[in-house]
């Protein structure tokens, strides 16, 4: 997919920041008082919020809420983002079976806070294709053993991580992963283990 603008960069890299020192960050109020008896375990687990119950996908397909870890999925949540789902382009070619997620608080104002992050099965001749588009358009390739990476020039990314990388694809045995960091990458778990 094609973006209008480099802004999405920026915004990306700017929600990667906000969200991770969120994340990171605890509210001391939510700490466990401490008690003079032992503490057993629950006899059961914590009920999952019944707005996300209905909704919940199948085991086995890729879903936004799926694609990332659940307490990221929480995490967002509880700062009052959702997401849009879109099908997974890689420029101009579609991916079938793929999704590409967009998390924000659409309901604020514009802004430039949000993560992307996207997952597809493909083929080894669209992902030849696709690596050959991005590469002809100035996206950087890097070989690594969990597969190839194909990242923006940095000298053309608006926002990055800390090591340096924007928009990132990575290409593994017949599966395409996309984050709007090589960092964020670290996030897509799908399929599950």
């Amino acid at each position: 997919m094609t973006f209008p603008s480099r802004r999405v960069g920026a915004v990306i890299a700017l929600t990667a920041a906000l969200v991770l020192l969120t994340a990171c960050a605890q509210d001391p109020g939510t700490e466990p008082e401490p008690t003079d008896t032992a503490v057993s375990a629950p006899s059961s687990p914590a009920p999952e919020p019944s707005e996300t119950d209905p909704t919940s996908p199948e085991a086995g397909e890729p879903a936004c809420e799926t694609i990332i870890p659940v307490a990221t999925v929480t995490d967002f949540e509880s700062v009052g983002w959702t997401y849009e789902e879109s099908p997974f382009y890689i420029g101009e070619l579609e991916i079938v079976d793929g999704i590409m997620c967009v998390w924000a608080d659409f309901d604020a104002p514009a802004g430039d806070h949000l993560q992307l992050y996207g997952w597809a099965p493909i083929t080894p001749d669209d992902a030849r294709a696709a690596q050959s588009s991005l590469t002809s358009q100035g996206w950087i390739r890097e070989e690594a053993a969990e597969g190839v990476y194909i990242t923006e020039n940095p000298e053309t990314t608006i926002a990055v991580d800390a090591e340096g990388y924007g928009m990132t694809y990575l290409f593994t045995d017949g599966a395409v992963e996309l984050a709007d960091t090589k960092q964020g990458l670290l996030l897509v778990e799908w399929p599950k283990a």
